[in-house]
């Protein structure tokens, strides 16, 4: 074959429920929640479209067990789309949709290979003159490096590995099957399409070693365009292009509104970033607002949040062009004097005391060790109670250092008197 096409995805995590989701009047929210089903689609289409020989699926093509068969039903509804097509599938499964975390399952279409969970397993396409090695996880927390098994490359085909990774731990993800740049070049393949990590990242160009990031962005954490990896063969030599596949956006819109004296100019110039947001495309956008700068709103900002935010919420109804829906204001003002130090003794050292605790042990969070701090135990109790998900799938360090923050802020604003003009 002169040219060999493969598209290379993972991360679908198809039916993941979007953290954070608020609806109100006017947001795109159904749009939103159907994201992930549609960014699929689109990839299916591409593929079709395309013509490609053949469609990787790198893990975690869920979220993990299914609510209902619904969400079997409309994968299997892909595959066979694809299978319609002539297009083969290899899948391997992640942490996400590890054996073990699957608890309803379907019979996939004839043209889809599940490689094997307990150990490396080879797929072999005669007729593209390719062998697909990989495994699949059989439990979700896969701590050895499975690709140490794989074995080395078939000669004469276009040899491609399939790993669900970590990489070497200094990617900011789960460790999760670790492993090595060495390790991956000693097996002599010349493509290693990997999941996981869900940022797209070209690790390694010889041999090429590839994230093409998640699917469709899920949360503020996931910010920017997601999509998949297109892969050219041309005797044996990988090139790549990135497709972009994502339905709703996830963005982080900062607005200084140093220069602002009174609501309405603060207002115009969430207006206006937003406006410069937006124009950037015909897709829907979740937008993370964050007022910033010193500015002598500060208190007022503060105490009526709530108010700011759905005055920011009702002015992205009437944007042009692209659907808008705000996730969520942060104020991140400061005053112009300086924050009203919180240094004093009694009660507002008390304060200082709890916050430094909390900001410097943040990382401890998500582990029994946390139980140790108070102020600490106390925090990670109530983010369980909030949240549906695994503690480790919500916490951020830097999200949490700016709440922090946030919150140091305000107390800093009430304690220190600062005047809060019309805050009721």
């Amino acid at each position: 074959m002169d040219e060999l096409r493969v598209l290379h995805a993972a991360d679908l995590h198809v039916d993941s429920p979007m953290r954070g989701l608020v609806a109100y009047d006017g947001a795109p929210v159904d749009e939103i929640r159907a994201a992930t089903r549609t960014a699929m689609r689109a990839l299916v289409s591409e593929a079709i479209d395309r013509q490609v020989h053949l469609l990787l699926l790198a893990g975690d093509l869920y979220d993990g067990g299914w609510r209902d068969f619904n969400t079997g039903l409309f994968v299997v509804s892909q595959l066979a789309e694809l299978h319609e097509s002539g297009i083969p599938v290899v899948i391997v499964y992640g942490n996400h949709d590890a054996e073990s975390q699957l608890t309803r399952r379907l019979r996939l279409p004839p043209n889809t290979t599940v490689l094997s969970s307990t150990k490396p397993e080879t797929h072999i396409f005669s007729d593209l003159g390719v062998a697909v090695h990989g495994q699949s996880y059989a439990t979700r927390a896969i701590e050895a490096d499975l690709s140490l098994a794989y074995p080395k490359a078939d000669p004469g085909l276009v040899n491609i590995g399939m790993l669900h990774t970590c990489f070497d731990g200094s990617l900011g993800h789960d460790p999760y099957a670790p492993c090595s740049l060495a390790g991956l070049r000693s097996k002599g393949y010349d493509y290693w399409a990997l999941g996981h990590v869900h940022d797209h990242r070209v690790v390694c160009e010889d041999p090429m070693v590839v994230f093409p990031g998640n699917l469709q962005g899920r949360h503020i954490r996931e910010t920017g365009p997601k999509g998949a990896t297109l892969v050219n063969f041309v005797d044996h030599e990988p090139s790549i292009e990135q497709l972009t596949f994502d339905i709703v956006r996830w963005e982080r819109c900062r607005v200084d509104v140093t220069e602002a004296r009174s609501l309405d100019e603060c207002l115009a110039r969430c207006r206006e970033e937003l406006l410069a947001l937006s124009g950037t495309g015909s897709m829907t956008y979740a937008v993370r607002v964050e007022l910033a700068g010193p500015s002598s709103l500060n208190g007022r900002l503060r105490a009526t949040t709530e108010q700011i935010t759905n005055e920011v919420r009702a002015l992205s109804l009437s944007l042009d062009g692209s659907d808008v829906w705000i996730e969520k204001v942060v104020v991140a003002t400061t005053p112009l004097t300086g924050r009203p130090v919180l240094e004093a003794d009694g009660v507002a050292g008390e304060i200082r005391q709890v916050l430094a605790d909390l900001k410097a042990n943040v990382s401890m969070l998500a582990s029994d060790d946390g139980s140790r701090i108070p102020s600490l135990a106390a925090l990670r109790s109530q983010l369980r109670a909030a949240s549906s998900a695994d503690l480790d799938d919500v916490l951020d360090d830097a999200e949490i250092a700016l709440a922090l923050d946030d919150a140091a802020e305000l107390l800093a604003t009430l304690l220190g008197g600062e005047e809060i003009e019309n805050a009721h």
